[in-house]
């Protein structure tokens, strides 16, 4: 029985990854695993029960009694996918400014990225996978069939999260002050750094325009939606 195709994403935040992964998983009809919502879960498991983000024994814990379900999204409302956290459906609330304040202390603990490796192996499944993520090409599926590291400056990532999140012009600026700090935590960890595998396809990507609606039965989005600006094999 042939193995399902991995294709492994990886990239900083604000960089597409999301965007452009859920769009090739309907391209190809396989599924896509948007692992950053799954530290998100641990996050705002660690708010409901109290834990201190600095607590890694604690946090360690919460993990190994993790109960989580992530599956296609069942409501289109913008989620890339549903989550099921312990029985309640928090697709939402893990994208709440709390979470946000504290997802990359959590998932920056050698301890938690360990205690989710496995879990997160087991959601390779159908035809094909798409993950996304900070390490799946380097931890995660070091032998993912192809590799892709997105690419997007600073200042377009930060544009990008701002729109997403509806703020005011006015918070640029410390939209990509918290996205420079975040790059520098991610990168320097001990654990599962940041960065790109030697054989990744590194790309920069920018978005020229909506994808089309569909438009009759057979129908797949048209990636090329998203222009390439830049494309190389990392050495």
């Amino acid at each position: 029985m042939r193995r399902p195709i991995v294709i492994a994403i990886d990239g900083p935040g604000g960089a597409g990854k999301s965007t452009v992964g859920a769009l090739l998983a309907r391209r190809l009809g396989f599924f896509f695993f948007d692992t950053g919502a799954l530290y998100r879960a641990v996050a705002l498991r660690a708010l409901d029960l109290g834990i201190d983000p600095s607590d890694e024994p604690r946090l360690a814990d919460l993990v190994s009694q993790l109960d989580i379900v992530m599956r296609p999204p069942s409501v289109d409302d913008g989620r890339q996918c549903d989550v099921l956290l312990h029985g309640r459906d928090v697709s939402q609330a893990i994208r709440s400014p709390a979470v946000d304040a504290i997802v990359s202390a959590i998932s920056a603990w050698p301890a938690v990225r360990q205690g989710l490796v496995a879990l997160q192996r087991r959601q390779i499944q159908g035809p094909g996978t798409i993950m996304s993520g900070r390490d799946i090409g380097t931890v995660i599926c070091p032998d993912a069939d192809l590799k892709v590291y997105l690419l997007a400056s600073a200042r377009e990532r930060a544009r990008r999260r701002l729109a997403q999140s509806g703020g005011p012009p006015e918070q640029l600026d410390d939209v990509l002050e918290a996205l420079e700090r975040r790059d520098r935590s991610d990168s320097s960890r001990a654990y599962a750094p940041l960065r790109a595998w030697p054989s990744s396809t590194a790309a920069s990507w920018h978005w020229s325009g909506r994808p089309a609606r569909p438009r009759g039965p057979g129908w797949r989005p048209a990636i090329g939606s998203w222009r390439s600006t830049a494309s190389s094999r990392v050495t």
